[in-house]
């Protein structure tokens, strides 16, 4: 039995569309979009594949491997057949325009008790493709977006019902209102104005209080704010990539999450000359030191992000960080992620920057790239190049 109706499948699948040919303002008819969706989000994906065949895309369309065939793959595959990508997957991945994923988990945890090296593995063998498409967004070649399909699975972990879940989904997404396209148009019109009044302060250092945490970024040079692209769906996120080598002070995520079949519980990061110098956890401390030492830059910070709980409806803990990092709820939240960064935050043309400039800006890379949420109440305040200091976020809004 579905959870959702015909029309809300029409309105979930036109949301998708719209943050897809907004990611990426170039489509054109004939151009190339892969469809990833898991077996639980069948559903959505066949509509979706549908509108997108009717507008005259080249669709391509792959179910993503099941929990047994991720369980089966990592536990008894060599270190050869890990670093293995397949014949085409490169000439694909440098050609293709758009990506839509449906991620529709039908577990969490099949992964728990995978050696964590074997994943980075398969990380790593991978990253280059990952390379490929962000270099063609960055020349607007390519664009994507992602959506969650509630599952049984999803709606258990985070301890609601089925019906709860995707009712969360649904309110979040926008996908009850008449017209879910005009809505999201009408949020990044509203989102634009915050933006251009962030990327208007000449920001030197971003300071994060809570409760739990006392955390600073430095901005970086030629950096601006992004957010509401059509990237995520949903997405109310403001963010940018810092200069990683200004991070210090500790960095605490009081919100769950899953990753790798694991289930980890507050993370506590402390940060020194831009690196984790100590990192800790409630439930899943070896995991989370393992993923941070995949490479050099898994310990380095890639993203800053706050979202506003004027826009967000999510008010739940759904066991999916696109939702999680998008949490409105009383505070808003705060989230960071180890890991790659993103250029496109290059407040120039990012399909100029070569690896060496990359570095030279303080833009992290890595084979990780991971999101850890605060809901805290906090305050961050800005201070600018000439020292005055401004406080931009408070009660879970931004204060222009």
């Amino acid at each position: 039995m579905s959870v959702y109706t015909p029309k809300q499948l029409e309105k979930y699948a036109d949301t998708l569309i719209w943050g897809l040919t907004t990611a990426r303002r170039g489509f054109k008819k004939y151009d190339t979009v892969l469809v990833r969706c898991d077996l639980e989000g069948r559903e959505l994906g066949e509509v979706v594949h549908r509108k997108l065949v009717k507008k005259g895309f080249n669709v391509v369309f792959r179910f993503m491997a099941t929990p047994a065939l991720e369980k089966d793959f990592y536990e008894l595959s060599d270190d050869k057949q890990r670093g293995f990508v397949a014949p085409g997957d490169r000439e694909f991945y440098s050609a293709v325009n758009g990506n839509v994923y449906i991620h529709a988990p039908a577990s969490l945890t099949h992964l728990k008790g995978v050696d964590t090296k074997r994943q980075s593995q398969v990380a790593i063998a991978r990253k280059p493709l990952r390379d490929l498409m962000n270099r063609n967004e960055e020349k607007g070649k390519f664009g994507w977006t992602l959506c969650t399909y509630p599952t049984e699975e999803l709606a258990r972990q985070a301890k609601l019902s089925l019906k709860e879940y995707a009712a969360q989904i649904a309110r979040a997404c926008y996908i009850n209102e008449p017209d879910p396209a005009k809505k999201w148009n009408s949020i990044f019109k509203e989102v634009t104005g915050i933006k251009k009044w962030l990327n208007a302060l000449p920001m030197d250092t971003i300071r994060t209080e809570s409760a739990s945490m006392d955390f600073e970024v430095k901005l970086g040079d030629r950096r601006k704010f992004l957010g509401v692209s059509g990237h995520n769906i949903p997405s109310f996120e403001i963010f940018t990539s810092p200069d990683w080598r200004g991070t210090r002070g500790v960095y605490f995520a009081n919100l769950p999450t899953f990753r790798g079949g694991n289930y980890i519980e507050k993370i506590r990061l402390e940060f020194k000359d831009g690196r984790a110098v100590k990192v800790s956890a409630a439930k899943g401390q070896d995991y989370v030191r393992k993923v941070m030492a995949t490479d050099r830059g898994a310990s380095q910070i890639g993203e800053y992000s706050l979202t506003d709980r004027r826009f967000s409806k999510i008010d739940k803990f759904m066991a999916d960080i696109l939702f999680d990092e998008n949490h409105g709820g009383k505070y808003g939240n705060c989230h960071v992620a180890i890991g790659s960064a993103y250029t496109d935050t290059y407040a120039g043309d990012p399909s100029k920057l070569t690896k060496e400039a990359k570095a030279r800006l303080g833009y992290n890379d890595s084979a990780v790239h991971w999101d850890m949420i605060n809901t805290e109440d906090k305050k961050v305040t800005a201070t600018l190049r000439n020292g005055k200091k401004v406080t931009i976020y408070e009660k879970g809004q931004f204060k222009c």
